[in-house]
């Protein structure tokens, strides 16, 4: 899944360059998926259909996740910089994160 604040023909075109044979991200959720309280949109991972003790969120902001602090994992905010490595280094993370929803009896269910 990708769940951005942005305009959908705006994240399309980035994930056109992201994933351009869509084999990588199944899913987008954009700026019309998003609860809008005040001028500001919110992520409501509700919204994804999954149980969220199984889901996580990485996002610069937290703003963003109001309601589901908890499933918030901080990433700096990308600029552009190819030789960004960020979320590379956060794979033995979500790979310990995974284990643990497998050993406690969630393996073979959802689709990621």
């Amino acid at each position: 899944f990708v769940f951005t604040t942005a305009k959908q023909d705006y994240a399309e075109k980035v994930l056109a360059v992201l994933d351009p044979k869509k084999k990588l991200i199944r899913h987008l959720l954009s700026q019309r998926d998003c609860l809008c309280a005040r001028g500001c949109y919110w992520k409501d991972l509700t919204r994804l259909g999954r149980d969220l003790a199984k889901t996580v969120a990485l996002d610069h902001t937290i703003q963003g996740f109001p309601a589901q602090a908890a499933n918030w994992i901080p990433v700096p905010r990308w600029w552009g910089d190819p030789q960004d490595e960020e979320l590379l280094r956060l794979t033995p993370l979500l790979g310990q994160l995974g284990q643990a929803v497998r050993t406690r009896g969630g393996a073979g269910e959802g689709d990621g």
